[in-house]
């Protein structure tokens, strides 16, 4: 690759059974210099055939849609594939934010979102990072006290396989720190802790950081009001 030679394009795929909604946003990103949208559905199973033919790098996918919801689609998607969903809802605290995220869902996004937000967040999602609003994190908090999960036994024993120091920063990760924020906890580089998370996401079989939140409340290491 030469000095001249402009950084890969992120192809995106837009899925809303709102037209004129599912227009709109892939007139925006398509607009965008390094993104292309590569193809537009309106229900789940043309966002599943979508990514199958076209493998996008993010599926922006609403979580409510007809035939196939969002929630179904996305599990679909996430198990076949590299493709990173972003999810669109109507309300922040949307009934199905835990399926969504436990399904794979990489982030949120509201549906009166600002052009500038949605841009970035799609840049965010592709470039592996997860987009957890304080809001949603709330709502996956709440439903961690409310409704039974994996047994905490279990789902502590499969945090054996990391380190203290992995252990720790997935606590904090579960506290919503960012990278730096970790660092400067833990007293160690960024870089440092880029690798911690890196470690415990393999180790665990996670995708991202929304998966990690969720396996930290699973297993007892993180606690609601800790």
């Amino acid at each position: 690759m030469t000095g001249t030679e402009s950084a890969p394009v992120v192809r995106v795929v837009v899925a809303d059974d709102q037209e004129l909604v599912r227009g709109g946003f892939a007139m925006i990103l398509d607009a965008q210099p390094d993104m292309e949208v590569v193809a537009e559905a309106g229900d789940g199973l043309q966002a599943v055939a979508a990514v199958r033919e076209h493998a996008p790098d993010v599926l922006l996918l609403d979580i409510r849609m007809p035939r196939m919801d969002g929630i179904e689609a996305a599990r679909i998607v996430c198990a076949e594939s590299a493709c990173r969903v972003l999810m669109l809802t109507t309300f922040d605290l949307d009934d199905y934010v835990y399926d969504a995220l436990r399904a794979g869902a990489s982030g949120f996004l509201l549906k009166d979102v600002r052009r500038d937000d949605l841009v970035n967040a799609v840049r965010v999602v592709a470039g592996g990072e997860s987009l957890l609003a304080p809001t949603v994190t709330t709502r996956l908090i709440h439903e961690f006290t409310s409704r039974p999960g994996k047994p905490a036994a279990q789902a502590a024993g499969a945090l054996a396989v990391l380190t203290a120091r992995e252990r720790e920063t997935l606590q904090l990760i579960a506290r919503g720190l960012s990278n730096a924020e970790i660092a400067a906890t833990l007293v160690v580089s960024e870089h440092t802790v880029k690798t911690h998370v890196s470690n415990l996401l393999t180790k665990l079989g996670l995708r991202d950081r929304v998966q990690a939140v969720i396996a930290a409340y699973e297993s007892g290491l993180a606690v609601p009001g800790a």
